[in-house]
């Protein structure tokens, strides 16, 4: 019997290239947000937690921030959009917003190898210069 993991990880098959919408200024803001040692390692630790996410506490535990400290970090990367928020109860449960770090990795992707000019491309321009 197969373990259905779409409620605990997020492994996509495949990197969607990149999201036309989003702007330059967009894709800096989010990578400015994940830019301190102390919201990645907060990030990391959502992403490692899967779409279950994790309580505040939990971070807590597992980053060793000073409460003060660690609501500072998530409410800047909430700000950014790459963390949703949502309380239940008492508590508040913080999960990676794994369509918009998608839509990061990807923004920085598509511009992967644009400026290579293809050995076919390049010796056909060599011999019309020559």
């Amino acid at each position: 019997m197969a373990v259905d993991n779409r409620g605990y990880n997020h492994k996509p098959g495949y990197m969607v290239c990149s999201d036309p919408k989003l702007a330059i200024e967009e894709a800096a803001q989010g990578f400015a947000a994940i830019g301190s040692e102390a919201r990645l390692q907060v990030m990391l630790t959502l992403v490692r937690a899967g779409r279950c996410g994790l309580s505040v506490g939990d971070i807590q535990a597992r980053t060793g921030m000073a409460a003060s400290t660690l609501a500072h970090h998530l409410r800047f990367l909430a700000a950014a959009g790459l963390i949703e928020q949502e309380k239940v109860g008492r508590s508040v449960i913080n999960r990676a917003a794994f369509p918009r770090l998608e839509s990061l990795a990807g923004y920085i992707l598509s511009q992967c190898c644009a400026d290579i000019v293809p050995p076919l491309a390049l010796a056909e321009k060599e011999a019309a210069d020559a």
